[in-house]
């Protein structure tokens, strides 16, 4: 099997490593990888421009191509899985239109409201004295999210009025995200523990996957503004089985029923970010293909042949696919740049990769980083995603912070204390 890896992130390097592992795949080629990624045996990064839609359906024409991976959400948001099943070529990723999950936060809300999918309240506003007006009504606190993609940052939890008012100016008068935030969604506020669930699904089929719990704020004690993640575990103990399968027979199954009874079938990675309370699961927000850093926890415990499942997802076969997972534990913590997530200085080396990945339940996920001179250096805010593996995730954790002691690089710092709702349960 040969497969073309759309994306070049510390998610497309878990995705690369772990199909890299199927003895299906003879070659996998990323656009446009990372120096992780071209470390791996089979793996070759190529330079093709992946927002020239066509021109990468063409490369996967060109080098006979078996399935398609896509990545990142802004190619699938642009149609890429279109044009590829247009040309009858296997993609995995959803349409465009099935992508609006993610592309659009109105959508998603609409969807969920129209199929009674749990989920907070919520109104739509398409101008700014109707968001504020509104704010003015329901008090704080409030969250305020831009209706399009803005990279995981779209998104204020408003503790106060001032906040929100602030947040909607921000988003709305001074286009902070641009055209993402030209409609927003105002939601009440939902107390309780967030995880993520993802899933396989054809359009038919929904098989979840492990839950993991990620780390947003950039500093310890969940302290400091929101980041893309600054590390995440899995299994994460507050999405007890009881509750996974609540989530998967109450949202999941439901919104892959719904998009398909829509007429446009969801086929891929369906990534749930759900608000835990109690007994209650309700939906915070949907995204159309896998969570980074998620993926980098998730994947190495699955016990599985990651090719024949996402080409069993392309081809509607995903109920013959054998989906088993290993009963151990991952923890990943991310190595940033300082300054990170706002003005950060690239190019700083990067010194004891080797050293840490020395152990063989240590993996190092490239997530911003480049060659320049033959040595790696930092091209990113998250640079590296350090993942271990354990029996439990106090050992994984032990494991992974023992790897991040041996690399260093210029106002490196990461969070001290990844995985601490799970130890402290």
């Amino acid at each position: 099997m040969r497969i073309l890896l759309i994306g070049g992130g510390g998610r497309e390097h878990a995705l690369a490593w772990k199909l890299a592992q199927s003895p299906k795949v003879e070659k996998l080629y990323a656009a446009p990888g990372n120096p992780g990624i071209a470390q791996l045996k089979k793996c070759e990064c190529i330079n093709i421009n992946i927002d020239d839609l066509e021109s990468v359906a063409d490369y996967a024409e060109e080098k006979s191509i078996d399935l398609t991976v896509v990545g990142p959400e802004a190619p699938l948001v642009a149609g890429l899985a279109d044009v590829f099943k247009r040309r009858g070529l296997p993609v995995f990723g959803p349409s465009k239109a099935a992508a609006q999950l993610e592309g659009s936060k109105a959508f998603s809300k609409e969807l969920m409201a129209k199929y009674n999918i749990p989920t907070a309240f919520f109104k739509i506003c398409e101008d700014i004295a109707t968001a504020k007006a509104y704010v003015e009504e329901k008090g704080a606190p409030i969250v305020v999210k831009a209706d399009g993609l803005a990279a995981g940052k779209g998104v204020v939890v408003a503790m106060t009025k001032e906040e929100a008012l602030a947040a909607i100016d921000e988003m709305m008068a001074d286009h902070k995200f641009g055209n993402a935030g030209a409609r927003l969604v105002l939601e009440e506020y939902m107390e309780g523990e967030e995880a993520s669930l993802l899933a396989f699904t054809d359009g038919k089929t929904v098989v979840p996957m492990i839950a993991a719990q990620d780390h947003k704020r950039v500093f310890d004690g969940d302290e400091g503004p929101n980041t893309g993640g600054m590390g995440t575990y899995a299994p994460a103990p507050v999405m007890t089985d009881i509750l996974r399968l609540k989530a998967t027979e109450r949202i999941l199954k439901p919104v892959v029923e719904a998009m398909a009874a829509e007429g446009m079938p969801y086929q891929g990675c369906l990534y749930a970010g759900l608000m835990i309370k109690g007994d209650s699961v309700k939906v915070v927000e949907f995204n159309c293909r896998f969570g980074d850093p998620e993926t980098q926890v998730v994947l190495p415990l699955l016990d599985g042949d990651l090719a024949d499942i996402m080409l069993a997802c392309a081809t509607g076969t995903l109920d013959k696919a054998e989906v088993g997972w290993y009963d151990k534990a991952a923890v990943c913590v991310v190595m940033a740049s300082g300054g990170y997530p706002e003005s950060y200085e690239k190019g700083k080396d990067i010194i004891g990769l080797e050293a840490a990945a020395s152990d063989k339940n240590v993996v190092v996920f490239h997530a911003g980083t480049k060659y320049e001179n033959d040595s790696i250096v930092t091209a990113g805010g998250r640079v590296l995603g350090v993942t271990a593996v354990d029996a439990s995730i106090k050992a994984a954790r032990d494991r992974a912070y023992n790897a991040v002691e041996k690399i260093k690089f210029d106002k490196a710092f990461c969070r001290k204390d990844i995985a601490w709702r799970a130890l402290k349960r």
